[in-house]
């Protein structure tokens, strides 16, 4: 029989390099992309949480509330309740208006006509309480015993609403005041001594007085 010589021993070696000489080199590039991996994901995460938290600043909060004031109505200088028993004694005058509401918007003062820059609301001749119209700062409050006392609010929207013939103010100058809070009681005056008991309010729109009918449904 014919004898199988035995393998060279160089042969055998080679062949074994070659079996592990692959997978190593797979496995270095696979440990290799996932280092490359984590490491990119470990800076992209670090540059980006700082900004991440800029974008959840105060600013944002801040402008919610600017944005919520500027979107405020005006409501009725009164309790909204009592709006049914609210009479207009004088109107705004607008030069555009018929006759009748012009003469109901001129005032007698020493036998002179004086025209009416707001209404005079009456509650049936009694007392009742003046509120804020809208969100704002008490701008002036001006004490006049001929007149009554008057309040003067100004809004974030460019607008300011004038409260007059007031006594027991509870409000005073710088003050921040809500929709609605009361700011005072109404009183007869000297001034206007016909209309007895009732608020003069008024409405102006960047420092021109404008008709409160545009805004109330009086």
């Amino acid at each position: 029989m014919r004898e199988e010589k035995p393998k060279a021993p160089s042969q055998e070696n080679k062949k074994t390099k070659n079996g592990w000489f692959w997978p190593a080199i797979y496995t270095s590039v696979a440990l290799l992309f996932i280092g490359m991996v984590w490491g990119y994901t470990a800076l992209t995460t670090e540059d980006s949480a700082p900004s991440e938290v800029a974008k959840v600043e105060q600013p944002k909060e801040n402008g919610t509330v600017e944005t919520n004031a500027t979107k405020e109505t005006l409501k009725y200088p009164f309790d909204e309740a009592k709006v049914d028993q609210v009479a207009i004694l004088q109107e705004f005058y607008d030069a555009e208006a018929d006759e009748a509401v012009r003469e109901k918007a001129l005032l007698v003062f020493n036998q002179t006509y004086v025209t009416s820059k707001g209404l005079s609301l009456s509650m049936d001749g009694e007392p009742f309480e003046a509120v804020a119209a809208m969100s704002g700062t008490v701008e002036e409050v001006i004490v006049d015993s001929f007149k009554g006392t008057e309040i003067r609010l100004k809004h974030a929207d460019g607008k300011t609403t004038v409260y007059g013939s007031l006594t027991g103010v509870v409000v005073k100058e710088g003050d921040t005041v809500q929709q609605g809070q009361v700011l005072a009681t109404t009183t007869q005056n000297e001034w206007n001594p016909e209309a007895g008991v009732h608020l003069q309010f008024e409405i102006q729109q960047d420092g021109v007085s404008v008709n409160p009918h545009d805004f109330l449904a009086f």
